[in-house]
Formats: C-alpha cells, sequence, structure tokens
C-alpha cells in the first residue's frame, strides 16, 4: 500500500497517510460504508449528485465536531449538494452524536469495517483513523476539489470548500 509523509501532522508531529492519492479530475473512487442503522452504502450510489466528503478523526473530539456541526448547518440544499461526514466511529457513537447534536443535514457514516480511508489516501498509519480531508465531487462522480488539512487538529477552509461547491 503507498505511504506519503510530510503531508499531515497532529501537534506538529509529521503522520504517514496510506493509501492512493485522490487528486482533482480523478473520478470518485468507490467504497462502502456503514449507516448509523448498520445498513451498508457504496459512495457510487450518491452518483448524480454533488456531493461533499467531510472526512474527520472522530466526532468525539472538539474540532471534529465543530466541523461537522458546521457542514449540517450550512444550507446546501441551493446547490443541490448532499454533506457526508465518514469517520472510523463506530455507527452506534454516530448514531448518539446525531441525536445529541440534532445534527439532520449531514449523513454520518462509519468506516470501522471498510477501506475508505485506503482508497482516498487518508489513513492515519499505526493510529487506525482518518486524516481531516473534504472532497467535493461532481454529479458525473468527478473530484472538483480536495484539501486535506495539514494539522490534524485545525479545521478545514470551510470557505474554500463552500466555493467549490458553489462552482459546481
Amino acid at each position: 500500500m503507498p505511504e506519503r509523509t510530510g503531508l499531515t501532522t497532529m501537534k506538529g508531529n509529521p503522520l504517514t497517510l496510506l493509501g492512493n492519492e485522490v487528486k482533482v479530475g480523478d473520478m470518485a473512487p468507490d467504497a462502502t460504508l456503514v449507516a448509523n442503522d448498520l445498513s451498508e452504502v457504496k459512495l457510487s450510489s450518491f452518483k448524480g449528485k454533488k456531493v461533499i466528503i467531510s472526512v474527520v478523526p472522530s466526532l468525539d473530539t472538539p474540532v471534529c465536531d465543530l466541523q461537522t456541526k458546521r457542514f449540517n448547518q450550512e444550507d446546501f440544499k441551493l446547490s443541490g449538494a448532499v454533506v457526508i461526514t465518514v469517520s472510523k466511529d463506530l455507527p452506534f457513537a454516530q448514531k448518539r452524536w446525531c441525536a445529541a447534536t440534532g445534527a439532520t443535514a449531514a449523513k454520518t457514516l462509519s468506516d470501522y469495517r471498510g477501506n475508505f480511508g485506503e482508497v482516498y489516501g487518508v489513513l492515519l498509519k499505526g493510529l487506525g483513523l482518518l486524516a481531516r480531508a473534504i472532497f467535493v465531487v461532481d454529479t458525473a462522480g468527478k473530484v472538483r476539489y480536495v484539501q486535506l488539512v495539514r494539522e490534524v487538529a485545525s479545521e478545514p477552509d470551510y470557505e474554500a470548500v463552500l466555493k467549490a461547491v458553489r462552482s459546481l
């Protein structure tokens, strides 16, 4: 499996990413994730829609909580985009987080038994968590925007993501 270093850190310490790098212009790789009701969801099932894939290490951490709430609050209905938050959290934990925060707009999907992290190149070596990243995919399934957040403990550039979605 490919390894990439020097792209992301945790508290200033360099981390290694596992998996293939997904670049702007690539077709979005398919992956199977698990929904809060334990059903399997293929990313390809969203083809035909604009999709924001918001990747977080764990919903039970402050920055991931803020990021997911922010994307839940944004009004993407005007742009027709679907927001998916992906983490390695168990579906039960994601469901609990959604209930506790009232999050209804963003769909949380778990990669606890999948290969999303490897397929999208955001699996953190040795941690079993996902790096903080955003992927914007157009209706044809092509990746139009990628943001790999340099410091895992930092929030993404929301305005850049919103601009990318609105440009589709």
